[in-house]
């Protein structure tokens, strides 16, 4: 047996003995022992054990909100916002914005045959618009040749253009 293809056991094993659950460590060096804070003035962290002498953050009880950045201005008042009064019209409006599922013509195009029903559970048989609870906006990329009765919950213009021109029909849903 040549010294290349000989397996050799892993450092603090036997020669021979079984790797599995109970062999199992983590790699050498990958694991800190955690720090004991307030062990004396020798360990490095003891007497205000890291906090420093005075402030907040010093007493017990201290701590940052889960949103707070350093006094840098947040996330939140750093967004755009919108006019209006109080609600939700003029807070920042990303987190209100509606999301819809893209589906474009040249999806259904080579997924269906001429003169289908194209149904929300069909299109999620076929593999679009598979996010459930989020409406499926039916776009105008690609070409359509066959007549289908497309049912989405919004058309782009273009879309729904090109699926009348072509002799199929649109079809609002509202689930």
């Amino acid at each position: 047996m040549s010294p290349v293809s000989r397996s050799l056991p892993p450092e603090g094993e036997a020669p021979g003995e079984r790797i599995g659950l109970h062999s199992l460590a983590p790699a050498p060096g990958s694991r800190r022992p955690r720090k004991r804070v307030g062990r004396g003035e020798g360990s490095g962290t003891g007497k205000t054990s890291g906090r420093g002498q005075k402030g907040a953050g010093s007493r017990s009880g201290a701590r940052k909100r889960p949103a707070f950045e350093g006094g840098q201005m947040p996330i939140h008042m750093r967004m755009r916002k919108l006019r209006g009064p109080h609600m939700k019209k003029s807070m920042p409006f990303e987190p209100f914005r509606t999301h819809t599922q893209p589906v474009n013509l040249d999806d259904l195009a080579e997924r269906f045959e001429a003169g289908a029903a194209v149904t929300l559970e069909a299109m999620r048989s076929r593999g679009l618009g598979k996010r459930s609870g989020i409406p499926v906006k039916i776009l105008g990329r690609g070409e359509l040749d066959k007549a289908l009765t497309v049912s989405a919950h919004a058309f782009s213009a273009g879309a729904r253009e090109r699926i009348q021109a072509a002799g199929g029909t649109c079809v609002v849903v509202g689930d």
